[in-house]
């Protein structure tokens, strides 16, 4: 993650390499947000394997993941600003590809989750990183192309997740993070020989009280809603968590409106076009992250589905993606990115509404499930350019903080997500999945809303990808 990109870069020539290193920088980016989704399948096979691990505990092997790597995005950012981005890059995809393996072979739960945040944290390192190296090798004219590009690989990434990890599972569910190691390996090598070297960055002070507020503060939020379905709503563990939280996010607030340099500026918020976007972004995956999970448990649960033929029941939605993002720069070109993004809203919206509606216990694959899958598809590339190249409108010297702090909000509010999706599903029957699938479409009726308030760029270039 880059602190300043220089004010000659608009003038200098592109490097012939730019391509590739987008390509090594998007498979970081890719990998990163493919494991936060491919274990949603892998739920059942978890409380067969762990005797004793009930719904909501297994839920902390997703969610420990979504909250480091939320709490994490901005030191690890600025941390590769201080070590040199590609290097960082290298440790990261290291790092990644030795937590994979932990996760692999972990003979418990507890051990298992362990794994697993590690395996954030080099997620925290890579997905900024990544796109710290790809936008300065790009001239100023084609920065908006890296973050459609940038965006829509991890939209893809996570559509695809289920899909990948359904058919993994078949084998296992260990090798949903065995697989990880070998696209590590090319990875790594490529990376050694195709990234550039970066400079090391000017040396800042860590905000890690911030990031350590920000971390204990989610994790209170997603255990008040993730441990209320097995302790009871009105237990003492529960209110008193819920208590906690709330001295929490007092401190949280207190300290970034006072500290020099906060993991998360609120000078940021000044900008309205970001302000807009940090805003859809959140109440947007707070319905999606919990749609893909959802989607997955009402096939194998109610439908009762393999697993494996789930993951191919899912796979409408990550093609109508990459399909849809082929053509996602002509319809911000033609209509604005805020007519897009509100249309992306929309589209999640109608999906879920529409499996609200329409589903029973009755398999109904093509008249069901399969209109909502591609709407949520189409709604990610619609949305995701948009709203997170807003990052590119703020000054340079703000534009990867601001990246990360987009990116904060999109795993911060998938934790929470999928946390209020476990409250709410409870025994996994239908009423529950009609009553989640409801608010969902709320959450992005909402966001699309909120969209209407996105100012465009002349020619919408910033958001075109």
């Amino acid at each position: 993650m880059t602190a300043h990109l220089p004010e000659s870069s608009a003038l200098a020539p592109a490097d012939p390499r730019r391509w590739r290193i987008l390509a090594v920088a998007s498979a970081a980016q890719f990998l990163a947000i493919l494991d936060l989704f491919a274990v949603n399948v892998a739920f059942p096979a978890l409380e067969r394997t762990f005797t004793g691990a009930n719904f909501a505990d297994v839920s902390w092997v997703l969610n420990a993941y979504t909250i480091v790597l939320a709490a994490v995005l901005v030191p690890a950012g600025r941390l590769a600003d201080d070590i040199g981005r590609k290097r960082a890059f290298l440790v990261g995809m290291t790092l990644f590809g030795l937590a994979s393996l932990g996760c692999a072979v972990a003979p418990t739960l507890p051990v298992l989750i362990a794994a697993r945040v590690v395996q954030a944290v080099a997620g925290a390192i890579l997905i900024p990183t990544s796109l710290g190296l790809a936008l300065p090798a790009f001239p100023k004219h084609e920065h908006a192309k890296v973050m459609g590009v940038w965006t829509a690989v991890a939209a893809a990434g996570a559509g695809s997740g289920p899909v990948v990890g359904g058919l993994l599972l078949a084998a296992g569910w260990r090798w949903i993070f065995l697989i990880n190691i070998p696209v590590v390996v090319v990875a790594v090598l490529a990376g050694r020989r195709v990234l550039p070297p970066s400079p090391r960055g000017v040396r800042k002070r860590l905000d890690l009280l911030g990031a350590a507020l920000v971390l204990f503060t989610t994790a209170g939020l997603t255990t008040v809603f993730t441990q209320a379905s097995v302790w009871g709503y009105g237990s003492p563990a529960v209110l008193g968590c819920a208590l906690a939280t709330v001295v929490l996010a007092v401190l949280t607030v207190r300290h970034l409106r006072r500290a020099p340099d906060p993991v998360i500026s609120f000078e940021l918020f000044r900008h309205r076009r970001f302000s807009v976007a940090i805003s859809g972004i959140f109440l947007y995956y707070l319905a999606f992250a919990a749609m893909i999970l959802a989607a997955t448990l009402f096939l194998t649960g109610r439908w009762h589905y393999s697993v494996v033929a789930a993951a191919l029941s899912i796979a409408p939605m990550p093609a109508s993606t990459m399909l849809t993002a082929l053509f996602s720069g002509r319809i911000v070109a033609r209509f604005g990115a805020r007519t897009s993004a509100a249309l992306g809203g929309l589209a999640l919206a109608a999906g879920c509404g529409w499996w609200a509606l329409t589903a029973t216990d009755r398999p109904q694959y093509l008249v069901v499930f399969l209109p909502g899958a591609i709407l949520a598809g189409i709604s990610t590339a619609l949305l995701q350019p948009p709203l997170f190249g807003a990052a590119a409108t703020l000054p340079p010297n703000r534009t990867s903080l601001a990246t990360a702090a987009l990116m904060m909000s999109r795993q911060i509010s998938s934790a929470l997500g999928i946390a209020v999706l476990t409250a709410i599903l409870g025994a996994q029957a239908l009423p529950g999945f009609r009553t989640a699938w409801l608010a969902m479409s709320g959450a992005a009726l909402a966001s699309a809303v909120l969209s209407t308030r996105f100012r465009d760029s002349p020619g919408g270039a910033v958001s075109s990808p």
